[in-house]
């Protein structure tokens, strides 16, 4: 199988991040309001970060796998500029965004991270 040029490859690694984060995070900015204990959750579902999880993990894994070392860093880097465009434009912000921010870079760096890890174990 051929290889894609790594500059192809970064640009559909960033289209497809940002297509997930679209796709089942974008969408939902709505908190949900407990009608019993009145508890204020969201705006997102278990099943939305499970799911974009499983997703930025395969993408990982794929770069890890098919590309250069540094091509698995496009996907924390895109998430976290959607994830934060999302957050600072929401109409009901609180303007602690940049707190989220900062964790998921974090999360998804350290996401990253295990994913290249794994792909240079299963190698050897």
């Amino acid at each position: 199988m051929r290889r894609l040029p790594t500059a192809v490859a970064a640009a559909l690694l960033a289209v497809l991040t940002a297509a997930f984060h679209l796709a089942v995070l974008g969408w939902d900015t709505g908190y949900d309001v407990d009608a019993t204990t009145g508890q204020v959750s969201g705006p997102y579902a278990v099943w939305q970060v499970v799911l974009v999880g499983v997703l930025l993990l395969l993408l990982g894994l794929a770069a890890s796998w098919r590309g250069p070392a540094w091509l698995v860093a496009v996907v924390p880097v895109v998430f976290t500029v959607a994830w934060s465009v999302s957050a600072a434009t929401a109409p009901d912000g609180d303007g602690l965004w940049p707190v989220g921010a900062v964790l998921v870079a974090v999360g998804t760096g350290v996401g990253a991270w295990v994913c290249r890890r794994l792909v240079g174990a299963l190698r050897r």
